[in-house]
């Protein structure tokens, strides 16, 4: 595995991997457990807006993932206690622009999302409480975003004579022209568009070619409740164990 970044949004690595491997891995995040707003009561809203709206607007808040028990398997039956349910409340009076970070009692990630615009003498009270999900049940509870791609096989022949007409038709920026002679500039850009081939050709030459190759640019994109890598890791943790579970049905 070569890695091309890796920081707590944001985690890009090339590996060469098959294509349904890469997508189970891809898939597998949406049965990480993660914590989200999952209820919500409201006890004031002047707003224009109705409750449901802004119950959904609050779910998709991302918090940092604290170590909740599911509450599903609690001691508490479904009722909702100190093991597996978070309590906030938020409370504001217009006018004046309601954010994430006025939420009291959990951690948010990002104070500065806004949540609700009142006006006058509009008023706005709720009491919500974050439980663990998984984004297969709803998307909120997603921790990220997962993507990959194929990076490109590309071939220069002999029969290039430097029209740089290839160069300025790619969007990317993928070739370069180094004193009369094309170049691969930035591989990992190229997208397989193929925009560079169709120039070529249209100059009357076949010099570029372009094809799939068999490494994988995969990435992960955290909402910013995981870091980046911990998502990766616990996706491929997952999916060991949905595999193990298999095994042993096939067995």
């Amino acid at each position: 595995m070569k890695i091309i970044k890796n920081t707590d949004e944001k985690l890009v690595f090339i590996e060469e991997i098959e294509e349904s491997l890469a997508n189970a891995i891809r898939r597998s995040l949406n049965e990480i457990h993660t914590i989200a707003i999952d209820e919500v009561t409201f006890y004031k809203n002047d707003s224009a807006l109705y409750d449901e709206i802004i119950a959904h607007r609050l779910g998709l808040i991302p918090l940092k993932n604290e170590k909740l028990g599911d509450i599903k398997e609690c001691s508490c039956k479904g009722k909702g206690c100190n093991k597996c349910t978070i309590e906030l409340k938020l409370s504001g009076k217009g006018p004046a622009t309601i954010y994430s970070g006025e939420l009291k009692g959990g951690d948010v990630v990002y104070d500065k999302m806004p949540i609700i615009l009142l006006t006058g003498e509009q008023e706005i009270e709720l009491v919500a409480h974050a439980r663990t999900g998984i984004g297969k049940e709803h998307i909120k509870f997603s921790p990220g975003l997962a993507y990959y791609r194929n990076i490109a096989e590309i071939n220069i022949n002999k029969d290039c004579n430097d029209c740089k007409e290839c160069v300025q038709a790619c969007p990317k920026n993928v070739l370069e022209d180094d004193k009369g002679k094309i170049k691969i500039n930035d591989l990992y850009a190229c997208d397989l568009c193929e925009a560079c081939v169709e120039a070529c050709k249209k100059s009357g030459k076949k010099a570029i070619e372009i094809k799939p190759g068999k490494e994988i640019l995969f990435t992960i994109e955290s909402w910013g409740g995981m870091p980046a890598k911990n998502i990766f890791q616990a996706a491929v943790k997952v999916l060991g164990e949905n595999l193990e579970a298999v095994r042993k049905e096939i067995k």
